[in-house]
């Protein structure tokens, strides 16, 4: 007589939370965790929300654009810190307001992550161009 074996799969199975951009969008702390695939023919803003600690995103140029900047920007200013990496150079952001994946520097796959803690948001990323991702006041 055969035996009936039964495997169950307690594991859940996470997957990242992806959204394709083509306009401007004003994120809240209920966004945090997303990734967000920047793809236009032109560049958009979105705004970040009020900081809160532990709020976080990733974005990631999808597509080229040509005639304006993606821009990431922070609700309150002067409040984006740290470090990304363009074309093999550091560029610093202290005190920034903005972060900006430049129209025609830009590659698909350029990316940045942002993280806060309450106070003030942390970047960092990549461009393949030099002049690809700038910090701006």
């Amino acid at each position: 007589m055969a035996t009936t074996v039964t495997y169950s799969n307690d594991v859940t199975r996470i997957f990242q939370d992806v959204e394709t951009l083509a306009a401007a969008q004003t994120l809240t702390a209920a966004d945090s965790g997303k990734t967000y695939i920047l793809s236009a023919a032109e560049g958009k803003t979105i705004t970040l929300p009020a900081l809160k600690s532990g709020v976080h995103f990733k974005f990631i140029i999808g597509a080229a654009f040509a005639t304006s900047n993606w821009v990431v920007a922070s609700a309150e200013g002067s409040n984006v810190q740290g470090v990304l990496i363009v074309n093999g150079a550091s560029v610093d952001a202290a005190d920034e307001d903005q972060i900006n994946f430049v129209a025609t520097a830009e590659t698909v796959g350029d990316h940045i992550e942002i993280n806060c803690d309450g106070t003030d948001w942390y970047v960092s990323g990549v461009g393949s161009q030099a002049g690809g991702i700038t910090a701006t006041t």
